[in-house]
């Protein structure tokens, strides 16, 4: 095992274009990192680099104690896991599993234990002497991992192993995944666009946006404290909720006030994010996750609430996602269009016509509430919990990260010399 360092690595393609922008980034001896963003965001890139498989065209990458820039694949100790499988069809699992260890000339005794500790893990046994063309895609999957798992390598790198399964299958797969890594220990860097698969496997999750760094951190941290919109509107499903606001205080103490409604903002919300005060009678984007709505009849009596009217419902079992319109535009931004961008296709909000250039907003409340489209329903909001952001830069106000980015540009324009 063994800790991967990225030290300002850059990735520039033929004609100037840059997958990956001084990537900075340190990867735990034993910990599950997962690297997750839109399409071309870079991280496919950033694993290859790490593999040896993509050329760096700045900075350094160090696996364990070594600078590995210079190395082959072969040589990095590390073993790759493919979105296509990358079996050998001709062969039996078996084989399959024993043929990188007979490339490195590893004693037919141990190659024998080795895989058939292998198999016994992922329960291949009954399936060895098969082909790859009589598995199913799941059995596929857990061959290849098999295949890296013999070599105890330094570290696993894995691109999109499951996204070729169905969505039951993915899950279990995910479940496996965790066991595997909770056994083995193993230094592992993974990646997906599917930010679900990178919440519920990785110890850490690192966010890309067109090859930049947005934000890594635990799982928890990312979806309570993002720190900007992108990352609050890309993480957590259904997305965050967003909208132009103004922030104010009066008699009865600080409220934001959108679309027709007006929400009181708690004291302790301004104590945790410094500097949100400085933005009482300015505007602001204000972020609402969806698991913050309750249908006010089974909410807490404390809770603020608003009324609204379901336009489509989406019943989930024990949950329902209520999707009601507000008296608002969608927020305009860079971060927000990159979001709408990429997930076009993928949620359901987001196909929906907009009303007279009407946001839809998204609400997650308990099956009980019974609510159906076209009724009307009073949403309570925990208002502990609301989100702030910077209209121009996108940032979230108050949060460490951010304030350290808003420090960072304003010493370099106090640095640059005039004229």
């Amino acid at each position: 095992m063994a800790k991967i360092v990225l030290d300002g690595v850059d990735k520039v393609y033929a004609g100037g274009v840059k997958a990956v922008d001084s990537l900075d980034l340190e990867i735990r001896d034993g910990e599950f990192m997962v690297l997750v963003g839109p399409s071309g965001c870079g991280k496919s890139t950033a694993l290859r680099m790490i593999a040896g498989l993509e050329e760096i065209s700045g900075g350094t990458v160090s696996i364990g104690d070594r600078v590995v820039n210079d190395l082959a694949p072969k040589d990095r100790d590390i073993a790759m896991v493919f979105q296509n499988y990358a079996l050998y069809p001709h062969m039996t699992v078996e084989q399959n599993l024993a043929f990188g260890l007979k490339l490195r000339g590893t004693p037919k005794a141990e190659i024998k234990k080795k895989v058939a500790e292998a198999a016994q893990m992922l329960g291949l046994e009954q399936y060895l002497s098969r082909k790859p063309a009589a598995l199913s895609g799941g059995q596929r999957q857990r061959v290849a991992m098999g295949r890296a798992i013999v070599r105890q390598p330094q570290a696993f790198l894995m691109d999109e192993p499951l996204s070729n399964l169905d969505a039951k299958l993915r899950v279990s797969m995910r479940a496996s995944l965790s066991q595997l890594h909770e056994r083995l220990g193993v230094t592992t860097v993974y990646v997906t666009h599917d930010q679900i698969e990178a919440m519920t496997l990785g110890t850490r999750v690192c966010v890309l946006r067109e090859g930049v760094l947005q934000q890594v951190d635990t799982p928890q941290r990312l979806f309570d404290d993002p720190v900007n919109l992108f990352v609050a509107g890309f993480i957590g499903s259904p997305a965050m909720n967003f909208a132009t606001a103004e922030l104010t205080r009066g008699d009865g103490g600080a409220r934001v006030a959108f679309a027709g409604y007006s929400l009181p903002v708690p004291d302790a919300l301004f104590e945790d994010r410094p500097g949100l005060d400085g933005y009482l009678g300015r505007k602001v984007i204000l972020g609402v996750r969806p698991s913050d709505f309750e249908d006010a009849a089974h909410a807490d009596a404390d809770w603020a609430t608003l009324h609204a009217r379901s336009s489509v419902t989406e019943e989930l079992g024990s949950e329902i996602n209520v999707i009601f319109a507000i008296d608002a535009p969608p927020v305009e931004h860079k971060d927000t269009a990159d979001l709408a961008e990429d997930g076009a296709d993928g949620e359901a909000e987001l196909a929906l016509p907009l009303t007279e250039n009407r946001a839809l907003w998204t609400a997650r409340v308990n099956s009980r509430s019974h609510v159906r489209p076209g009724q009307e329903i009073d949403l309570a909001v925990d208002t502990k919990r609301l989100h702030f952001f910077d209209p121009a830069s996108g940032l979230a106000i108050g949060h460490r990260a951010a304030r350290a980015a808003d420090t960072a540009v304003d010493t370099a324009q106090d640095t640059v010399p005039a004229g």
